[in-house]
């Protein structure tokens, strides 16, 4: 595991060639011409990370196959925290995250077109969500985030004035079905802490301080 948190898989060259459909061959020879970035180890063999592979597929719109989305699944950095909410709002969560989880990246967005803009760059692994965020569908947001591999598959939490079942408004009322999880505010941290840490166990995620 690697010390950013990012669930990091290696590929060879055979399972490139398995993954595109081509002969090994193939595969060493995208390597060797620099179309797709690789390294080698100590014993020669090729290796590639999955980003890279991800990258690679997405360049040449391969990127439909079950395997491909794992690839871009492992994209995804899961020490980082979005925080999409209010200047505000967003800056009394960034507090209470950062005391109680240190080992975490926080990063802050206070209105949607930031907010999509560091999901694509950042591809954090959690995002937490201000229903009371004005100026988007949120629930076609989600949708959007959760049905795209490029995103990384994140987990999305939502935070809004009461839980799933006070949510009568049909745009936050469908967002807590899409969302991973709903919590009311103000937010309970220990609950928050809980959701997070059984996400660690979930997918062997390692974080380090």
């Amino acid at each position: 595991m690697s010390k950013s948190g990012r669930r990091v898989r290696i590929f060879s060259a055979l399972e490139v060639a398995n993954i595109c459909g081509v002969v090994n061959q193939t595969a060493i020879n995208w390597i060797r011409n620099g179309h797709l970035k690789a390294f080698t180890t100590p014993g020669g063999q090729y290796r590639v990370y999955a980003k890279d592979l991800a990258a690679f597929l997405d360049k040449r719109g391969m990127g439909t196959s079950g395997e491909v989305l794992q690839v871009m699944m492992e994209n995804s950095d899961w020490n980082t925290i979005l925080i999409a909410a209010e200047k505000p709002v967003n800056n009394s969560l960034k507090g209470k995250i950062e005391k109680k989880f240190p080992e975490y990246t926080i990063i802050q967005t206070m209105d949607w077109f930031e907010t999509g803009r560091k999901i694509t760059e950042e591809k954090p692994g959690i995002i937490l969500l201000d229903t009371d965020l004005p100026g988007v569908n949120i629930s076609k947001f989600i949708s959007t985030v959760k049905e795209d591999p490029f995103f990384g598959k994140p987990c999305i939490f939502l935070l809004a004035s009461g839980d799933s079942s006070s949510l009568d408004n049909g745009n936050s009322a469908e967002a807590a079905k899409l969302a991973d999880m709903v919590f009311s505010r103000p937010l309970d941290m220990d609950k928050l802490e809980a959701a997070i840490r059984s996400l660690e166990k979930q997918f062997d995620i390692a974080v380090n301080a």
